[in-house]
């Protein structure tokens, strides 16, 4: 091997183990920002192994230079000494310099040895010192990662510890509530057989005959008592008579004797109050049909009814006696009293005096310090409990008379109210009757103040 060939080699292998250091470095670093902890691991080793064979194999390159540059120099030299020794003059002075230039590339030869192997030191000690730290780098991150798994692992311990703590926590209340059941259970079972549910059915066949046999007894008491007034009206003709039941929650109508009697319609009608020693007494404000359906204040009294027919004569008609409450309508009045108020649904039909064309839903909230109109969030009337309020029972005609009210809440808005049931419109009027009379307002119809301070008892 000549020594130019050797020079190219040993910077060859020089430059590569450069480019691959270089590589080494960038390739770690790449590894350091994108790859996992594992990826990382098997790169470096891998570029580790690579840099070893690539040391190795410029060792070897290295130590083959240094063998043979020994024998090379020694034949050279030899072969230089004989030349001078059979050559004179001008040749000898040729190989004399042949001679002085080997030494002089000998000289070369060993200084360029010796930087060769200081650079490979310098790039062995670098390629240590990037191994070094791509492997701290590499433990760094393995204890990094390791840490937070470890932190993980506590964190799921923690939560499965809580989940476990909670469902024995809600286990543990299920199978108190269970418990509680399991109690309430043998309860309801125990009462139910101590009860009997056929004496139940018969109890409640039982009353319902005694309410059938009070019906049928009202019904002949009021019998009775027409009976009675006819018979005092002997000798008194008379073209009408009054038919209905006479209670809460009822109509009263005028009807004619004969059926080719006088049409009611060209009679005068006014309805009156009188007290059962009919000693009191005045007329109702507004009741001029043939129909009456009394309202919550009428009860205690004998209602009555004048004619004046067409000819001037007049005929007057009443009750056989004060008016009946309606069955256990006190209660329940007493009941939404305790409550606190009531919502009842209602039409409205009238307005200010005005039928309207299509009666409109609404809700009647009665409370204790006010009474309020509304649909949905509008506010239709909304009154505090006074003196200029009126509320009472629609006294015109029509079949819904018993479940119409009339409320003037304001001196500008006068309301016409229709409710679901009878019973519904006569607990609407005690309940806010009961509430206003707790501050102190008498909440009643037109004229009906007259009356306030001569309500005959009985009155609901």
């Amino acid at each position: 091997m000549s020594s130019r060939n050797m020079y190219d080699a040993v910077d060859g292998v020089q430059s590569q183990a450069r480019v691959l250091a270089d590589k080494e470095a960038a390739d770690l670093e790449l590894l350091e920002r994108r790859l996992s902890v594992r990826d990382l691991a098997t790169q470096f080793e891998s570029g580790q192994a690579a840099a070893a064979k690539l040391l190795e194999d410029e060792l070897k390159v290295q130590e083959v230079g240094l063998m043979e540059l020994p024998a090379i120099m020694k034949q050279l030299r030899g072969l230089l000494g004989e030349l001078a020794g059979r050559v004179a003059g001008r040749n000898k002075d040729d190989v004399t310099e042949a001679l002085s230039l080997v030494e002089v590339m000998k000289a070369k030869w060993t200084q360029k040895e010796s930087e060769l192997e200081q650079d490979v030191r310098k790039q062995a000690a670098l390629l240590k010192q990037v191994s070094d730290d791509a492997k701290r780098m590499v433990e760094e991150a393995q204890a990094n990662a390791y840490s937070e798994v470890e932190a993980a692992h506590a964190t799921v311990l923690h939560v499965k510890a809580s989940l476990m703590e909670q469902a024995e926590s809600v286990g543990s209340v299920d199978k108190q509530e269970v418990e509680e059941m399991r109690k309430e259970i043998t309860e309801a079972r125990r009462i139910k057989m101590l009860h009997e549910p056929s004496k139940t059915m018969d109890m409640e066949f039982e009353i319902e005959g005694l309410r059938q046999q009070l019906t049928q007894k009202t019904v002949e008491l009021i019998h009775l008592r027409k009976e009675l007034v006819a018979a005092k009206r002997v000798g008194q003709p008379g073209h009408y008579e009054l038919q209905g039941e006479e209670r809460l929650g009822a109509s009263l109508i005028i009807s004619p004797l004969e059926e080719n009697g006088l049409d009611i319609s060209t009679c005068t009608i006014q309805w009156h109050r009188e007290s059962a020693d009919r000693s009191k007494g005045g007329p109702i404000t507004g009741a001029t049909r043939p129909q009456y359906a009394p309202e919550p204040f009428d009860v205690g009294w004998i209602l009555r009814v004048g004619l004046i027919l067409p000819g001037g004569k007049q005929e007057i008609l009443s009750t056989s006696g004060p008016l009946d409450a309606a069955p256990g309508l006190d209660n329940f009045v007493e009941a939404l009293f305790k409550k606190g108020g009531a919502e009842f649904n209602v039409r409205l039909v009238q307005q200010n005096g005005e039928v309207l064309g299509k009666p409109l839903l609404h809700v009647l909230r009665v409370e204790r310090n006010q009474i309020t109109l509304f649909k949905g969030r509008t506010t239709k009337a909304k009154e505090d409990y006074s003196s200029t309020i009126w509320l009472c029972g629609a006294r015109g005609g029509g079949q819904a008379a018993m479940r119409s009210l009339y409320w003037v809440a304001n001196k500008g808005l006068s309301l016409m109210l229709v409710l679901e049931s009878e019973r519904e419109r006569n607990a609407a009027i005690m309940l806010s009757r009961r509430f206003a009379s707790d501050q102190n307002v008498a909440l009643l119809g037109p004229d009906d103040q007259l009356f306030s301070d001569t309500t005959p008892r009985g009155h609901s």
